[in-house]
């Protein structure tokens, strides 16, 4: 019996439908329709129930900065009296980086790594995570709390869209277009700034930008050797908090001394 699970929300998306300790994995599910994140409560019922099976939980979350699951993780286990040993992290990114976390924890369990080392694992895997997204739903934005009721009106109205790169867990503002024919400029300038990469992903909703999604994967392919360009579609959580046109680079760097 493995003493370790991982325990995720449903921001994930994974790079593989199946990968090593995948067993080990659980979703906790947002509500989509608000969109709400898990509150305290649904940490707390989950916890006891995990606890049952593993005497360890690594709690590995979306970023704080877009949704409170973290903050209501780590309210569901300050009230818990139970000898469980819980780690709350919060990945500080979503989607695919939160999908290249979850599984890298999962084959560390597989492997018998104990939970502190596999912590200490994600926390620098962290620091190796970047990402770009041009978020054109601004009503979206506003409804999870990314911008205010006034900038999404006036956005809407002017026609314009915005590109945002994650900071520590943030949406940083960085540059509004008005027209997607620019739009693969900047993605491709995003993925030439790194050197390293270990993984790079393409995250689309709506066919909004297929477009833009074939000239990007033509000028990436024609340009950078490895690593290939995956593609992946948002799932209906981050369509929620993102909008549904949404589109974005998700990148990975290796770690010091990692082989190529």
């Amino acid at each position: 019996m493995f003493r370790t699970c991982i325990l995720t929300d449903s921001t994930v998306v994974f790079t593989k439908p199946v990968y090593p300790g995948i067993e080990h994995v659980h979703i906790i599910p947002h509500v989509l329709q608000t969109p709400h994140a898990p509150g305290a409560d649904s940490f707390r019922q989950t916890f006891v129930t995990l606890g049952s099976r593993y005497q360890e939980i690594i709690s590995v979350l979306g970023s704080s900065h877009l949704n409170p699951a973290v903050q209501n993780a780590r309210l569901a286990v300050a009230s818990l009296k139970s000898p469980l040993n819980i780690q709350v992290i919060d990945s500080q990114t979503t989607a695919i980086g939160l999908g290249l976390l979850v599984q890298a924890a999962a084959e560390s369990i597989q492997r018998g790594m104990p939970a502190q080392d596999i912590c200490n694992l994600l926390r620098g895997m962290i620091r190796n995570i970047f990402a770009i997204f041009c978020l054109p739903d601004l009503t979206s934005l506003y409804l999870s709390g990314q911008i205010d009721q006034a900038q999404a009106i006036v956005g809407e109205m002017l026609g314009v869209i915005p590109i945002f790169v994650m900071e520590n867990g943030q949406l940083i503002h960085i540059q509004k277009i008005r027209s997607p024919r620019h739009l693969v400029d900047i993605l491709f300038e995003f993925v030439m700034e790194f050197d390293q990469l270990k993984y790079l992903a393409l995250l689309q909703g709506s066919s909004f930008f297929d477009q833009e999604c074939r000239n990007l994967r033509e000028r990436v392919n024609q340009n950078l050797r490895t690593p290939h360009l995956s593609e992946y579609r948002i799932n209906p959580t981050l369509a929620s908090l993102l909008g549904s046109r949404s589109i974005g680079i998700i990148s990975m760097l290796k770690t010091p001394g990692e082989k190529s």
